[in-house]
């Protein structure tokens, strides 16, 4: 993923200062796309792992968020 943000941010700075060429702008849509996919499905990772409590010490956590963490034990 590092390898990625690099190259993202490269093309992001010669963007600004020379702009890009239609394969370089392609490139970078879709390491953008990429990136994105890597980091959403990372935070959902973090999500179906957690439990949500109140300040009194009760579990808040969302039913739409029980629901799909079942799914994940009970394949």
């Amino acid at each position: 993923m590092l390898a990625i943000l690099e190259r993202i941010n490269q093309l992001a700075n010669k963007a600004k200062e020379v702009g890009l060429t239609e394969i370089e702008k392609t490139e970078q849509m879709d390491l953008r796309k990429e990136y994105l996919q890597i980091f959403r499905g990372s935070i959902k990772s973090i999500l179906l792992n957690a439990t949500i409590y109140d300040p009194n010490g009760d579990d808040v956590t969302p039913e739409k968020l029980r629901k799909e963490q079942a799914q994940i034990v009970k394949p």
